[in-house]
Protein backbone atom coordinates (compact mmCIF):
# COMPACT_ATOMS: atom_id res chain seq x y z
CA UNK A 1 0.00 0.00 0.00
CA UNK A 2 0.87 3.67 0.02
CA UNK A 3 3.56 5.24 2.33
CA UNK A 4 0.72 6.90 4.11
CA UNK A 5 -2.48 6.02 5.70
CA UNK A 6 -5.64 6.18 3.01
CA UNK A 7 -7.50 9.44 3.38
CA UNK A 8 -11.51 8.41 2.00
CA UNK A 9 -12.48 11.98 2.08
CA UNK A 10 -10.28 12.69 -0.90
CA UNK A 11 -11.75 10.95 -3.92
CA UNK A 12 -12.90 12.00 -6.95
CA UNK A 13 -16.27 12.40 -7.68
CA UNK A 14 -15.97 10.92 -10.98
CA UNK A 15 -12.94 10.83 -13.34
CA UNK A 16 -14.54 12.76 -16.24
CA UNK A 17 -16.36 14.77 -14.33
CA UNK A 18 -16.38 18.61 -14.22
CA UNK A 19 -15.14 19.20 -10.99
CA UNK A 20 -13.29 17.56 -7.84
CA UNK A 21 -14.52 17.67 -4.00
CA UNK A 22 -12.09 20.45 -2.57
CA UNK A 23 -11.02 21.84 -6.08
CA UNK A 24 -11.75 25.33 -7.12
CA UNK A 25 -10.26 27.87 -9.15
CA UNK A 26 -7.51 27.71 -11.60
CA UNK A 27 -5.12 24.82 -11.62
CA UNK A 28 -1.41 25.77 -12.75
CA UNK A 29 0.45 23.89 -14.86
CA UNK A 30 4.24 24.04 -15.50
CA UNK A 31 5.99 22.83 -18.38
CA UNK A 32 2.80 22.50 -20.44
CA UNK A 33 3.97 22.58 -23.41
CA UNK A 34 5.86 19.47 -22.79
CA UNK A 35 5.03 15.57 -22.95
CA UNK A 36 3.49 15.60 -20.01
CA UNK A 37 2.82 19.13 -19.40
CA UNK A 38 0.31 18.99 -22.30
CA UNK A 39 -1.73 15.93 -21.54
CA UNK A 40 -2.04 17.18 -18.27
CA UNK A 41 -3.44 20.20 -19.91
CA UNK A 42 -5.68 18.22 -21.97
CA UNK A 43 -6.62 15.81 -18.80
CA UNK A 44 -7.84 19.25 -16.67
CA UNK A 45 -9.69 21.07 -19.72
CA UNK A 46 -11.56 17.41 -20.25
CA UNK A 47 -12.71 17.49 -17.00
CA UNK A 48 -14.33 21.10 -16.59
CA UNK A 49 -11.08 22.84 -14.82
CA UNK A 50 -10.03 25.99 -15.73
CA UNK A 51 -5.99 26.11 -16.36
CA UNK A 52 -3.16 28.61 -16.33
CA UNK A 53 -0.41 27.05 -18.28
CA UNK A 54 3.44 28.23 -18.16
CA UNK A 55 5.78 28.04 -20.71
CA UNK A 56 9.11 29.67 -21.01
CA UNK A 57 8.41 30.55 -24.56
CA UNK A 58 4.70 31.10 -25.30
CA UNK A 59 4.81 30.15 -29.29
CA UNK A 60 5.97 26.71 -28.51
CA UNK A 61 2.64 26.34 -26.78
CA UNK A 62 0.70 27.74 -29.34
CA UNK A 63 -1.16 23.84 -30.04
CA UNK A 64 -2.68 24.06 -26.77
CA UNK A 65 -5.19 26.55 -27.71
CA UNK A 66 -6.73 24.03 -30.05
CA UNK A 67 -7.41 21.83 -27.44
CA UNK A 68 -10.97 20.78 -26.38
CA UNK A 69 -12.03 23.80 -23.43
CA UNK A 70 -9.16 26.09 -24.76
CA UNK A 71 -11.47 28.99 -23.42
CA UNK A 72 -11.36 27.76 -20.10
CA UNK A 73 -6.75 27.86 -20.98
CA UNK A 74 -4.39 31.01 -20.05
CA UNK A 75 -1.01 30.17 -21.35
CA UNK A 76 1.74 32.43 -19.45
CA UNK A 77 5.31 33.13 -19.84
CA UNK A 78 7.32 31.81 -17.30
CA UNK A 79 10.66 30.75 -16.59
CA UNK A 80 11.93 28.94 -13.67
CA UNK A 81 14.95 30.15 -12.90
CA UNK A 82 13.45 33.90 -12.47
CA UNK A 83 11.70 34.40 -9.39
CA UNK A 84 9.89 37.02 -10.24
CA UNK A 85 7.74 35.21 -12.99
CA UNK A 86 7.21 32.64 -10.94
CA UNK A 87 5.53 34.48 -8.39
CA UNK A 88 3.51 35.59 -10.59
CA UNK A 89 2.44 32.58 -12.12
CA UNK A 90 1.89 30.72 -8.99
CA UNK A 91 -0.48 34.18 -7.51
CA UNK A 92 -4.24 33.13 -7.26
CA UNK A 93 -4.08 29.47 -7.81
CA UNK A 94 -4.80 27.04 -5.47
CA UNK A 95 -3.80 24.11 -7.37
CA UNK A 96 -0.26 23.39 -8.45
CA UNK A 97 0.73 20.80 -11.51
CA UNK A 98 4.76 21.02 -11.28
CA UNK A 99 6.04 19.05 -14.84
CA UNK A 100 8.57 21.81 -15.49
CA UNK A 101 12.34 19.63 -16.23
CA UNK A 102 15.08 19.62 -18.50
CA UNK A 103 15.84 16.74 -20.87
CA UNK A 104 18.99 15.33 -20.41
CA UNK A 105 18.82 14.73 -24.55
CA UNK A 106 22.39 16.34 -25.99
CA UNK A 107 23.26 18.58 -23.28
CA UNK A 108 26.44 20.41 -23.26
CA UNK A 109 26.68 20.96 -19.55
CA UNK A 110 24.56 18.64 -17.17
CA UNK A 111 24.85 21.06 -14.18
CA UNK A 112 23.25 24.08 -15.93
CA UNK A 113 20.67 22.52 -18.62
CA UNK A 114 20.05 19.32 -16.06
CA UNK A 115 20.65 19.88 -12.55
CA UNK A 116 20.04 23.39 -12.03
CA UNK A 117 16.44 23.77 -14.10
CA UNK A 118 15.31 21.06 -11.36
CA UNK A 119 16.14 21.81 -8.67
CA UNK A 120 16.82 25.28 -8.29
CA UNK A 121 13.67 25.77 -10.42
CA UNK A 122 12.10 23.68 -7.92
CA UNK A 123 13.48 25.96 -4.82
CA UNK A 124 12.32 28.82 -6.67
CA UNK A 125 8.18 27.48 -7.43
CA UNK A 126 7.97 26.49 -3.57
CA UNK A 127 9.30 29.67 -2.83
CA UNK A 128 6.88 31.77 -4.91
CA UNK A 129 4.09 29.56 -3.38
CA UNK A 130 5.19 30.60 0.39
CA UNK A 131 5.66 34.23 -1.22
CA UNK A 132 1.71 33.92 -1.99
CA UNK A 133 0.22 31.80 0.40
CA UNK A 134 -2.48 30.44 -1.73
CA UNK A 135 -1.36 27.20 -2.95
CA UNK A 136 -3.60 23.86 -1.10
CA UNK A 137 -2.12 21.12 -3.41
CA UNK A 138 0.96 20.72 -5.16
CA UNK A 139 1.16 17.03 -7.51
CA UNK A 140 5.53 17.12 -8.62
CA UNK A 141 5.98 15.16 -11.98
CA UNK A 142 9.47 13.19 -10.74
CA UNK A 143 10.29 10.58 -12.20
CA UNK A 144 11.08 6.60 -11.52
CA UNK A 145 14.89 7.92 -12.67
CA UNK A 146 14.59 9.33 -8.98
CA UNK A 147 13.47 6.13 -7.88
CA UNK A 148 15.98 3.46 -9.48
CA UNK A 149 19.86 3.67 -8.39
CA UNK A 150 22.32 4.64 -10.99
CA UNK A 151 23.93 0.79 -10.25
CA UNK A 152 21.67 -2.29 -9.46
CA UNK A 153 21.11 -5.91 -9.83
CA UNK A 154 19.51 -6.97 -12.84
CA UNK A 155 16.43 -7.53 -12.62
CA UNK A 156 15.53 -5.66 -9.36
CA UNK A 157 12.23 -4.77 -8.71
CA UNK A 158 11.83 -1.23 -7.10
CA UNK A 159 9.42 0.54 -5.52
CA UNK A 160 8.13 3.89 -3.94
CA UNK A 161 10.78 3.84 -1.15
CA UNK A 162 13.82 3.18 -2.94
CA UNK A 163 15.83 6.10 -3.85
CA UNK A 164 18.43 7.10 -6.20
CA UNK A 165 20.56 8.10 -3.93
CA UNK A 166 24.31 6.98 -5.87
CA UNK A 167 23.87 9.39 -8.96
CA UNK A 168 25.85 12.68 -9.39
CA UNK A 169 26.45 15.33 -11.94
CA UNK A 170 28.68 12.93 -13.36
CA UNK A 171 27.48 9.37 -13.36
CA UNK A 172 23.57 9.99 -13.51
CA UNK A 173 22.79 13.70 -13.93
CA UNK A 174 19.49 13.33 -14.58
CA UNK A 175 18.96 10.79 -11.32
CA UNK A 176 21.17 13.39 -9.51
CA UNK A 177 18.34 15.56 -10.34
CA UNK A 178 14.76 14.21 -10.52
CA UNK A 179 15.78 13.16 -6.78
CA UNK A 180 17.10 16.05 -5.72
CA UNK A 181 14.13 17.93 -7.24
CA UNK A 182 11.22 15.70 -5.24
CA UNK A 183 13.49 15.24 -1.82
CA UNK A 184 13.64 18.93 -1.76
CA UNK A 185 10.01 19.41 -2.08
CA UNK A 186 9.46 16.54 0.17
CA UNK A 187 11.76 18.36 2.99
CA UNK A 188 10.13 22.01 2.04
CA UNK A 189 6.63 20.29 3.21
CA UNK A 190 8.70 18.50 6.41
CA UNK A 191 9.43 21.79 7.61
CA UNK A 192 6.07 23.23 7.82
CA UNK A 193 3.67 22.71 10.83
CA UNK A 194 0.52 21.16 10.86
CA UNK A 195 -2.03 23.47 9.14
CA UNK A 196 -0.14 25.24 6.77
CA UNK A 197 1.33 22.18 4.69
CA UNK A 198 -0.45 22.27 0.97
CA UNK A 199 -0.78 18.32 0.01
CA UNK A 200 2.06 17.03 -2.09
CA UNK A 201 2.04 13.96 -3.72
CA UNK A 202 4.50 13.21 -6.55
CA UNK A 203 4.08 11.18 -9.61
CA UNK A 204 7.61 9.26 -10.40
CA UNK A 205 7.26 7.99 -14.41
CA UNK A 206 9.35 5.38 -16.27
CA UNK A 207 9.79 5.79 -19.75
CA UNK A 208 6.66 7.98 -21.51
CA UNK A 209 5.03 6.76 -24.93
CA UNK A 210 2.11 8.34 -26.38
CA UNK A 211 0.35 10.85 -28.59
CA UNK A 212 2.40 13.58 -29.62
CA UNK A 213 0.71 16.80 -29.98
CA UNK A 214 4.13 18.93 -31.16
CA UNK A 215 7.16 17.99 -33.04
CA UNK A 216 9.35 18.81 -30.03
CA UNK A 217 7.50 16.10 -27.92
CA UNK A 218 9.72 13.61 -30.34
CA UNK A 219 12.50 14.31 -27.37
CA UNK A 220 13.06 12.84 -24.92
CA UNK A 221 11.22 9.91 -23.57
CA UNK A 222 10.04 9.26 -27.34
CA UNK A 223 13.50 9.73 -28.90
CA UNK A 224 13.39 6.27 -29.11
CA UNK A 225 10.88 5.98 -30.93
CA UNK A 226 11.63 8.77 -33.01
CA UNK A 227 15.21 6.72 -33.81
CA UNK A 228 12.96 3.67 -35.33
CA UNK A 229 10.78 6.43 -37.09
CA UNK A 230 13.64 8.03 -38.82
CA UNK A 231 15.62 4.62 -38.96
CA UNK A 232 18.58 6.82 -37.75
CA UNK A 233 20.70 3.31 -37.58
CA UNK A 234 20.16 0.54 -39.43
CA UNK A 235 20.60 -1.65 -36.24
CA UNK A 236 18.47 -2.36 -32.36
CA UNK A 237 20.30 -2.98 -29.22
CA UNK A 238 18.91 -5.20 -26.84
CA UNK A 239 17.22 -2.40 -24.42
CA UNK A 240 14.71 -3.11 -22.18
CA UNK A 241 12.19 -0.10 -22.15
CA UNK A 242 9.69 0.17 -18.89
CA UNK A 243 6.96 2.08 -20.56
CA UNK A 244 3.79 4.07 -19.39
CA UNK A 245 1.05 5.87 -21.53
CA UNK A 246 1.48 9.66 -21.48
CA UNK A 247 -2.29 10.01 -21.06
CA UNK A 248 -2.08 7.59 -18.01
CA UNK A 249 0.52 9.59 -16.61
CA UNK A 250 -2.02 12.97 -17.06
CA UNK A 251 -4.54 11.13 -15.54
CA UNK A 252 -2.45 10.05 -12.43
CA UNK A 253 -1.71 13.58 -11.85
CA UNK A 254 -4.90 14.65 -12.28
CA UNK A 255 -6.24 11.88 -9.92
CA UNK A 256 -3.29 12.83 -7.18
CA UNK A 257 -4.50 15.84 -6.40
CA UNK A 258 -7.20 14.69 -4.47
CA UNK A 259 -7.18 10.81 -4.74
CA UNK A 260 -5.15 9.07 -2.42
CA UNK A 261 -2.80 10.01 1.21
CA UNK A 262 -1.01 13.54 1.49
CA UNK A 263 2.14 12.89 0.91
CA UNK A 264 2.07 9.65 -1.52
CA UNK A 265 4.74 8.82 -4.16
CA UNK A 266 3.36 6.71 -6.93
CA UNK A 267 5.02 5.23 -9.49
CA UNK A 268 3.77 5.01 -13.38
CA UNK A 269 4.50 2.11 -15.14
CA UNK A 270 2.61 -0.50 -17.55
CA UNK A 271 4.79 -2.71 -19.01
CA UNK A 272 8.28 -3.39 -20.31
CA UNK A 273 9.36 -4.14 -24.01
CA UNK A 274 13.08 -5.05 -25.65
CA UNK A 275 14.00 -2.52 -28.39
CA UNK A 276 13.74 -6.11 -30.66
CA UNK A 277 9.89 -6.54 -29.54
CA UNK A 278 8.95 -2.79 -30.17
CA UNK A 279 10.67 -3.00 -33.68
CA UNK A 280 8.78 -6.10 -34.38
CA UNK A 281 5.22 -4.75 -32.57
CA UNK A 282 5.94 -1.60 -35.36
CA UNK A 283 6.43 -4.20 -38.31
CA UNK A 284 3.14 -5.49 -37.60
CA UNK A 285 0.92 -2.43 -37.09
CA UNK A 286 2.40 -0.29 -39.35
CA UNK A 287 3.16 -1.93 -41.95
CA UNK A 288 3.74 0.50 -44.69
CA UNK A 289 7.12 1.85 -42.83
CA UNK A 290 10.48 0.34 -42.37
CA UNK A 291 11.94 -0.91 -39.79
CA UNK A 292 15.00 -2.14 -38.65
CA UNK A 293 15.45 -6.11 -37.88
CA UNK A 294 19.01 -6.50 -36.93
CA UNK A 295 19.96 -6.66 -33.08
CA UNK A 296 23.79 -5.73 -32.18
CA UNK A 297 25.53 -8.04 -30.28
CA UNK A 298 26.81 -6.30 -26.41
CA UNK A 299 30.33 -6.73 -27.77
CA UNK A 300 29.36 -4.78 -30.84
CA UNK A 301 27.34 -2.43 -28.83
CA UNK A 302 30.61 -1.49 -26.80
CA UNK A 303 32.23 -0.92 -29.97
CA UNK A 304 29.56 1.42 -31.15
CA UNK A 305 30.28 3.34 -28.10
CA UNK A 306 33.15 4.99 -28.82
CA UNK A 307 31.98 6.38 -32.04
CA UNK A 308 28.55 7.14 -30.79
CA UNK A 309 28.37 10.78 -29.10
CA UNK A 310 24.99 10.01 -27.00
CA UNK A 311 26.72 5.98 -26.00
CA UNK A 312 29.53 5.78 -23.69
CA UNK A 313 31.06 2.02 -22.53
CA UNK A 314 29.21 3.14 -18.60
CA UNK A 315 25.51 3.53 -20.16
CA UNK A 316 26.43 -0.07 -22.30
CA UNK A 317 26.67 -1.99 -19.77
CA UNK A 318 24.24 -0.81 -17.26
CA UNK A 319 21.82 -0.65 -19.73
CA UNK A 320 22.21 -3.36 -22.63
CA UNK A 321 20.62 -6.67 -21.70
CA UNK A 322 19.56 -5.64 -17.98
CA UNK A 323 16.42 -5.49 -16.98
CA UNK A 324 14.26 -3.84 -13.97
CA UNK A 325 10.88 -2.97 -13.07
CA UNK A 326 8.55 -1.32 -10.27
CA UNK A 327 5.60 -2.27 -8.04
CA UNK A 328 2.82 0.24 -9.16
CA UNK A 329 0.05 -1.14 -6.22
CA UNK A 330 0.13 1.92 -4.50
CA UNK A 331 -0.83 3.94 -7.85
CA UNK A 332 -3.59 1.11 -8.88
CA UNK A 333 -5.28 1.43 -5.21
CA UNK A 334 -4.79 5.05 -4.36
CA UNK A 335 -5.37 6.66 -7.12
CA UNK A 336 -7.77 4.05 -9.58
CA UNK A 337 -5.60 3.64 -12.45
CA UNK A 338 -6.21 1.32 -15.13
CA UNK A 339 -3.42 1.28 -17.89
CA UNK A 340 -3.52 1.38 -21.74
CA UNK A 341 -2.62 -1.34 -23.48
CA UNK A 342 1.46 -0.80 -24.14
CA UNK A 343 0.93 -1.85 -27.68
CA UNK A 344 -1.53 1.55 -28.26
CA UNK A 345 1.17 3.45 -26.43
CA UNK A 346 3.83 2.50 -28.79
CA UNK A 347 1.35 2.30 -32.03
CA UNK A 348 -0.75 5.52 -30.95
CA UNK A 349 3.00 7.21 -30.59
CA UNK A 350 3.86 6.50 -33.82
CA UNK A 351 0.76 7.07 -35.96
CA UNK A 352 0.79 10.49 -34.16
CA UNK A 353 3.99 11.58 -35.58
CA UNK A 354 3.29 10.34 -39.14
CA UNK A 355 -0.24 11.53 -39.46
CA UNK A 356 1.13 14.90 -38.35
CA UNK A 357 3.47 15.03 -41.03
CA UNK A 358 6.59 15.11 -38.83
CA UNK A 359 7.96 11.96 -39.54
Amino acid sequence: MSPCAKNESCRLIDDRGARVRGMSGTVLVTGAAGFIGSHVVRELLERGHAVRATVRNPSNAEFLNQLPGSERLEIVQMDLLDKSTVEDAVKDCEDVIHCAASLYVGVDDAQTQVVDPSIQGTQNLVDAMDAVGCVKRMVHTSSVAAVRRTDFDNGRVFNYEDWCDDASVNSNAYGFAKAGAEMLARGWIASKVEGEKPRYVSINPCVVFGPVMAERHLEGSMTILDHLLKRKYPFLVKMHVNIVDVRDVAKAHVNALTKGPDGGRYIVYNDSLWMPEIAKLLRRKVPDRKWPKIVLPKTLTYVLSVFHPQLSFAWVKKNIGMTCSYDVRPAMDDLGMEWLPVESSIVDGVNSAIDAGWR
